[in-house]
């Protein structure tokens, strides 16, 4: 495991500036709205709120949420990465310090924006913290461990799991407020969705007369092969190739870029790819 001043001082940062985020919007937007995010974060709400309403006992969400993770975070360490890890550590610890002592603040109690603008501040949090190589910690663990260990469909066991915490918080809270809550999750995801292309896929099919210098470049930049097609241009009746890959959609337009380079006549098509089947390079976690 090394490490980079300049890499990991920015990284440090970034991932500072998240867990000072994500506290705020726990503190300013969830519970305000008395919303449950789904995860480690909200079973911990739930716990937390739980303890109070029924044994008049006040929990620190540190203890709770420091607690919630250990199994995943023992994952992390094991199986995805120490470095990754690490920094997820570092998110999770700070964020839960953080909303202990941050004070509460309503920026509006309109239920609907807070589930809304509440959703949208998560989903760019824990964006920007995939992004810088770290995890907000719970569920994004177990689901990291099981999309690149496993080949399971990770996003539908993290599903049950919301379910499970939105059901316990509509039986003892009111459905009112896991309602809401789903749409604060749906947002969320929304916004990951758009921001965070790690796991999705793209096919690029490219007609160009510079197949292996193509190729190369789709190699080096994200380390997928291709496979290189015979064809003729219906037009013009010339002899072309047909350079065929699946990549990563966030390394997709620095392919492209590399394609206009070395041919600036090449015809890209770019689809999304629903599903791989077979062997697909990941880039591991450090």
């Amino acid at each position: 495991m090394k490490f980079n001043i300049k890499e990991d001082g920015k990284r440090i940062v970034v991932v500072c500036l998240a867990a000072f985020m994500m506290a705020l919007n726990i503190k300013s937007f969830v519970r305000t709205g008395g919303l449950y995010p789904g995860g480690a974060t909200g079973l911990a709400l739930l716990i937390q709120r739980g303890a109070e309403l029924f044994f008049k006992i006040a929990l620190p969400y540190t203890a709770v949420n420091l607690v919630l993770n250990a199994i995943p975070v023992y994952i992390g360490f094991k199986y995805i990465g120490k470095k990754f890890t690490l920094y997820s550590c570092l998110m999770i610890i700070l964020t839960s310090v953080l909303t202990d002592i941050i004070p509460e603040y309503a920026i509006t109690y309109d239920t609907l924006l807070i589930s809304v603008f509440g959703g949208l501040i998560n989903g760019c949090v824990i964006s920007l913290c995939l992004m810088m190589g770290a995890t907000t910690g719970g569920t994004d663990f177990i689901a990291i461990f099981l999309s690149e260990k496993k080949g399971v469909d990770s996003w539908n066991v993290v599903l049950g799991f919301n379910v499970i915490i939105l059901t316990a918080a509509g039986i003892l809270f009111g459905w009112d407020k896991a309602l809401y809550s789903i749409i604060f999750q749906f947002t969320s995801t929304q916004i990951l969705h758009v921001l965070y292309k790690r796991y999705q896929q793209q096919t690029l099919f490219i007609v160009t007369n510079h197949a292996k210098e193509i190729y190369h470049a789709i190699s080096k930049i994200s380390n997928h092969g291709a496979t290189i097609i015979e064809g003729e241009g219906s037009y013009e009746h010339h002899e072309r190739k047909v350079v065929y890959s699946v990549v990563s959609s966030e390394e997709s337009k620095q392919i492209i870029r590399a394609i206009k380079e070395i041919d600036p006549h090449a015809f890209v098509n770019v689809m999304k790819t629903e599903q791989v089947a077979g062997r697909f390079y990941q880039r591991p976690n450090e």
